[in-house]
């Protein structure tokens, strides 16, 4: 009856009682690419470097010696074992100290997840633990917890780790004196730290070498070329995708294995890319690249790179809200041929137009009358870009981009609808958004989130019909080719490339963006305190690092790019005509009334440019009671006042019809 009692006794104290195993299971989270190639990990929350040690992915060897130096009879014994105690403990009553401590790896187990001083009665409380460890765990189990945790020097825990900080590669294919390396630190993971104490470390390791060579593990002579091998010291882990890996780390803090979407080579190989590239800048600037395969939307490369002792260093330009500049345009005539408003072959007015009170310039300030829908998309011209949104409709294109997953952002000022500013950058967006936005193109026009983890997509929607998505990548694949590139087709096996670049005021953002071979490609570069870089353009900055990115990527076997053919335009889309068309000619500069604030009067003044719309050509203009001339070498009106004060400003078309506007000009 008394050992009944006693029983139940010991069964509840194990029950009430049981063995902290948490530990093992407080791991590292670690990113992953696509093919389970390593990017990032990250210490646990006590700064430990403690990677799950899967006896399938540790050198079968290794186990086999460790067990053979350790713990012989570990696959017999109930956690402890008696012969081995036994011996260890004569040994301690001949000797007076302790040469052989009879732990199993059980009870080594049993003492790294409750630390206490080397002592008897700690002993005693090892064993206890072990035996319950055995009743709950089996010996995989055991033989992985202890290959998780067991201390290596430092903060590395656990086999993986320490293979990884000392070798530079998992525990598979261990060399002889790597495995005498790896049994021999646990026992002492301080006094014989490998990168500290180089000669403890060697020390111990050609010890287990020779136990290798009595246990018959090796042979003298491997033995003798392991012992010459040097001691190797920790170096630190890879760090590839650092800012989207430590998004995903801390978007599911729980997860401790991350597989993402990203191609781990080609991460790689744009990063050492975009850090060549940062090195011919001056120091301050940054640059952002995003890889999206077009078919489900996954990402397969993100970069965010700038100096690392420079501000801004650490922040991830993939997700800046920045000016987009002129890259919204594609998708202001793809709605426009949605809607039936025009064709590519569609003549637009790129001429002086005032939109109320938005007065639009092209980016070379020159102006080229009558253009086709196609040529004024290839040349990025803004007259006529804005002109298509305002028959859009900039409420409903700010709709259709929050619908695709983009997020427009507008100055806090701003009360009333969204602005035809739209159209040339006048809004909010992150070189992520608009990535998916050029990706949606390459996808007939269906719009779908990017993603960087594998799993469902839920949000899909249509931002434009399959023909109008391919009519706008058939236009942007004939836009003029950055200097020194040649056409793709007249390269041999090269890829057709869509593709439109973007410069926000000021020259704060140079965007390029690329839809070819399967991929979505967006880049950006600037300052990440929005500083300006004059003369720093989308075309020639971003867009080279566009075609070098394109460069790299396999797009053998994608779809082939649209291609422009001749198609009858409609009657109704032949013009696309501004709301307002009338036949009289209207000054939009200076308009009636307005202060014209210049720096200095006479000949050697900038003086101010006259536009005017409508009206039969030529235009012919009056200032001052005098004709105003031509610039010869810009074809433009300008007109330099001699004196302050307030004047008339006349045009004349051809008609003798006339606009006139009363101003006052004023000295800065």
């Amino acid at each position: 009856m008394r050992a009944v009692v006693a029983m139940l006794v010991l069964f509840a104290l194990d029950v009430a009682l049981p063995p902290p195993l948490e530990r093992a299971h407080v791991l590292s989270p670690v990113v992953l690419d696509k093919d389970g190639a390593w990017l990032r990990a990250f210490t646990t929350t006590e700064g430990k470097w403690r990677l799950a040690a899967r006896l399938d992915e540790v050198d079968p060897e290794f186990k086999r010696r460790l067990i053979a130096v350790e713990d012989k009879r570990f696959w017999f014994h109930p956690g402890v074992d008696p012969l081995a105690l036994s011996r260890a403990t004569m040994t301690w009553v001949r000797s007076g100290r302790v040469t052989s401590g009879g732990s199993t790896i059980t009870m080594q187990l049993a003492r790294l997840i409750e630390p206490r001083p080397r002592t008897v009665p700690s002993k005693l409380v090892e064993i206890v633990r072990a035996l319950q460890i055995e009743r709950r765990l089996s010996k995989r189990q055991i033989l992985s917890a202890y290959l998780t945790i067991a201390p290596y020097g430092g903060n590395l825990e656990g086999v993986r780790a320490a293979s990884r900080g000392y070798f530079r590669r998992d525990p598979q294919g261990l060399s002889d004196a790597d495995m005498a390396l790896l049994i021999a630190l646990p026992q002492a993971p301080e006094a014989r730290r490998p990168d500290r104490r180089p000669a403890a470390a060697k020390a111990a390791r050609d010890r287990v070498l020779r136990k290798f060579v009595a246990l018959g593990l090796t042979t003298p002579r491997l033995a003798a070329e392991a012992r010459a091998a040097p001691v190797p010291t920790r170096t630190p882990f890879p760090v590839v995708a650092d800012r989207i890996a430590d998004r995903l780390a801390r978007r599911d803090r729980d997860a401790r294995v991350i597989r993402t979407t990203l191609d781990a080579g080609l991460q790689r190989s744009l990063e050492l890319m975009v850090a060549n590239e940062l090195k011919l800048q001056d120091g301050e600037t940054s640059a952002a690249i995003i890889v999206v395969e077009v078919e489900g939307r996954k990402v397969r490369a993100s970069v965010s790179g700038a100096e690392r002792n420079r501000a801004g260093a650490f922040l991830d330009m993939t997700r800046a809200v920045r000016s987009p500049g002129s890259s919204l345009k594609p998708f202001i005539y793809g709605l426009a041929l949605d809607d039936g408003i025009a064709a590519p072959d569609t003549l637009i007015e790129d001429a002086p137009r005032r939109f109320g009170g938005y007065l639009p310039e092209n980016f070379d300030r020159r102006f080229h009358g009558e253009v086709r829908l196609f040529e004024a998309l290839q040349h990025s011209l803004n007259l006529p870009a804005v002109a298509t949104l305002q028959k859009v409709g900039a409420a409903r294109f700010e709709g259709a981009l929050t619908a695709a997953g983009a997020r427009p952002r507008f100055p806090r000022r701003r009360l009333e609808e969204p602005g035809l500013a739209l159209a040339l950058g006048g809004v909010g967006l992150t070189l992520e958004e608009v990535t998916t936005l050029y990706a949606m193109l390459g996808d007939g026009g269906v719009a779908r989130p990017l993603v960087y983890t594998d799993g469902p997509q839920w949000r899909v929607s249509r931002f434009m019909k399959p023909e109008s998505a391919g009519k706008i990548l058939a236009i942007l694949a004939r836009s003029p080719m950055p200097d020194g590139r040649a056409p793709s087709a007249l390269i041999e096996g090269s890829t057709s490339i869509a593709f439109k670049t973007g410069t926000s005021y000021g020259f704060r953002d140079a965007w390029a963006f690329g839809v070819g071979g399967g991929y979505a490609v967006g880049v950006w570069m600037g300052r990440p305190d929005g500083a300006p870089r004059p003369g720093a353009t989308g075309r020639a900055e971003s867009l080279p690092l566009l075609f070098s990115v394109f460069d790299r990527l396999k797009t053998s076997g994608a779809p082939a790019m649209p291609t422009m053919t001749e198609e009858q335009v409609a009657p109704g889309q032949r013009r696309l005509r501004p709301k307002d068309d009338s036949l009289d000619p209207v000054i939009l500069f200076p308009p009636e009334g307005a202060d014209v604030l210049i720096t200095e009067y006479g000949p050697q003044s900038r003086g101010v440019a006259l536009a005017a719309r409508g009206g039969r050509a030529p235009l012919v203009w009056y200032a001052e009671g005098e004709r105003v001339p031509e610039e010869e070498t810009s074809g433009r009106i300008i007109w330099r006042p001699t004196t302050p004060g307030f004047h008339e400003v006349i045009v004349v078309d051809a008609e003798g019809r006339r606009a006139r506007s009363r101003v006052r000009v004023r000295g800065r």
